[in-house]
């Protein structure tokens, strides 16, 4: 008989007995032999399963009835679009239970547009669900199940304590087939390059997701929910091997928001632009290698200005974490709430210093005042109001000292129709400078059918001309 060593020993019954929290004080070590290799993970999956739930989503639309189609003749003529029919949208996908009170986490592109969500549990029970929270800069909603008791939770656990090589399970329902489990390990962290929300920064498995895991968890080795499995990287539409998990560090703040009352998660507010460190850059830094974010523009009212940040210097680390583009800085600066202070290290002149930047919310200075226009104009359908940093960071555009912008658009309306698009800014009405909601609102309505419209957008200008 051959003896294991006494830690992995200890590891291994601790393991099979499924006692939570004992690998986490116990040495990685890789398989020493056959037997540790077939060592099952149906503990950790029993201590988990039960809390991955199935979310279905589903939106009715009505046909627009034939007065809004002549409404649409008479405003455009002959070149009216088209009014699309009535149609049912339905969504497929997963979640979590992650407080027995019925508190479940799923993405938010799987409940996005929806009006009507139910959530079908291991067991079989169906619960009709609430949308508390859609945070789509995150990916992440946070739903309240109705009227249900005795439901499994699962914990979040801490994505920053995960390592490359760590092994994980993906549990969701893939392609409708019903609750699998699949396995794999970290293939690695801090993933920035997807192109999947405003805050990359996601941990990559190659554990098997596929459509329908979205919103599923990935559970470590204590049964801790360590990410929410939300895409893949696939050229056939089926599992490669690249699978993308928003961390459960981030989930917590949007969980926390929820918890809170919140219908939109509060992040803290730097008051400055970004841009990635490139090797031109960093070789003009003195670095050694393109690292951290570059200041290109601060907000003189803002945290970064009250800090000392100026145009030019770079921001190496967010308290003591290495920051390598503006989307690893966002998640960071993101973790660290709004109250207190965050300690930034920063390059200038080649020397390097410590700023303590205040955490606050971005202010709403002035106030939105918005204005929903539903008259006969090219704007109806759209509401309009007043740009402040609040309004800036929500609709993740540049901030200015004053004007209006676009923040809502309803679906097939008017200003839908003709183009207008959430965060532009509408700068000018007929020639005339427009600096408030109340100016927009006069201007809009003063004329006789006849609008030159001046939008910035993207950091692109230009004027149209509509009419009736």
């Amino acid at each position: 008989m051959r003896f294991m060593p006494f830690r992995l020993s200890i590891a291994i019954v601790a393991f099979a007995l499924g006692i939570a929290g004992v690998q986490a004080q116990t040495q990685r070590v890789v398989p020493e032999s056959k037997a540790q290799v077939q060592l099952s993970f149906a503990p950790v999956v029993r201590q988990t399963a039960g809390a991955v739930v199935n979310v279905y989503a589903k939106r009715n639309d009505r046909r627009q009835n034939a007065a809004i189609e002549d409404y649409f003749r008479r405003f455009f003529g002959d070149n009216a679009p088209g009014v699309p029919r009535g149609r049912s949208q339905s969504s497929l996908g997963s979640g979590v239970i992650v407080d027995p009170s019925g508190l479940v986490i799923t993405n938010n592109h799987v409940i996005e547009n929806m009006t009507e969500v139910k959530v079908a549990l291991a067991d079989r029970r169906e619960f009709e669900a609430d949308i508390l929270l859609r945070d789509s800069r995150t990916d992440i909603a946070v739903l309240k199940l109705k009227d249900a008791s005795n439901l499994q939770a699962v914990e979040l656990g801490d994505s920053e304590a995960l390592q490359v090589g760590d092994i994980v399970l993906a549990i969701g329902n893939p392609f409708g087939v019903g609750q699998t489990v699949t396995q794999g390990i970290v293939s690695a962290l801090a993933r920035t390059q997807v192109g999947i929300s405003d805050y990359q920064f996601f941990i990559q498995t190659d554990a098997a997701i596929n459509p329908g895991n979205s919103g599923g968890a990935l559970i470590d080795m204590n049964g801790r929910v360590v990410g929410i499995n939300t895409a893949i990287y696939s050229r056939s539409g089926g599992s490669i091997g690249i699978g993308f998990a928003v961390p459960s560090s981030m989930v917590r703040v949007v969980l926390n928001s929820a918890k809170g009352g919140a219908k939109n998660v509060v992040r803290p507010w730097l008051g400055a632009r970004l841009q990635p460190v490139d090797g031109d850059i960093a070789s003009g830094l003195g670095l050694e290698r393109p690292t951290g974010v570059l200041v290109t523009a601060v907000y003189d009212k803002g945290p970064a200005a009250e800090a000392g940040l100026k145009r030019g210097d770079a921001i190496l680390e967010v308290d003591g974490q290495p920051v390598d583009n503006p989307d690893s800085f966002g998640y960071r600066f993101t973790l660290k709430g709004t109250d207190g202070q965050a300690p930034l290290t920063v390059l200038r002149g080649g020397k390097r210093s410590m700023m303590q930047v205040r955490l606050m919310p971005p202010p709403e200075n002035p106030p939105r005042d918005p204005v929903r226009s539903r008259g006969r104009t090219p704007f109806a359908g759209a509401t309009l109001v007043n740009m402040s940093p609040a309004v800036a960071d929500e609709l993740q555009i540049d901030v200015a000292d004053d004007g209006v912008v676009v923040a809502e658009l309803e679906e097939r309306s008017v200003a839908a129709s003709v183009g207008f698009e959430k965060g532009d800014q509408i700068v000018a009405i007929n020639g005339e400078r427009v600096a408030n909601t109340r100016d927009a609102d006069r201007l809009i309505n003063r004329n006789g059918g006849y609008w030159e419209i001046t939008v910035s957008r993207g950091g692109r200008t230009f004027t149209t001309v509509l009419g009736r």
